[in-house]
């Protein structure tokens, strides 16, 4: 199984996405019956629509969840490129592990304090690192080619 040690830093942030669904779901529900907002007859929108509505500590968890739809797309992505190629082992799994843990890291910081700058410093480091992942992709692919 050479170069599938970073399948489990891909399998780590599906696993935390999953971790961020249950946990929008636990306060958003309740805070939704709070705010006696009529489920039954709810239609469309984005979630957004709650905003202003349910509480933004709460809504923060939902955004959030939306963020870890996003950008980390890219990362599933690179991640099976380099396992399919062999290339998922030694670096670039710790660039991986260090991905996951810079939106780990950025979820906690978007679901408690929800501190902009914070969240943009961490989410620019996260891209550099991404970055370099897909340049380390595109150079083994196009070697290869």
């Amino acid at each position: 199984m050479i170069g599938m040690t970073i399948l489990q830093p891909l399998v780590a942030l599906m696993a935390w996405t999953m971790v961020m669904w249950l946990w929008m779901y636990v306060t958003r529900i309740p805070a939704m019956s709070r705010a006696k907002i009529d489920t039954a007859n709810l239609t469309g929108g984005t979630g957004k629509d709650l905003d202003g509505v349910v509480p933004d500590k709460v809504q923060w968890k939902a955004h959030n969840y939306n963020h870890l739809h996003e950008a980390p797309t890219l990362f599933y992505a690179v991640g099976l490129v380099l396992a399919l190629i062999g290339q998922g082992d030694g670096m670039n799994a710790l660039i991986a592990w260090i991905y996951v843990g810079l939106r780990v890291i950025h979820s906690l910081v978007q679901v408690t304090a929800n501190k902009v700058m914070v969240r943009f410093v961490l989410f620019a480091l996260s891209s550099l690192v991404l970055i370099a992942l897909i340049i380390h992709a595109g150079m083994a692919v196009f070697e290869m080619a």
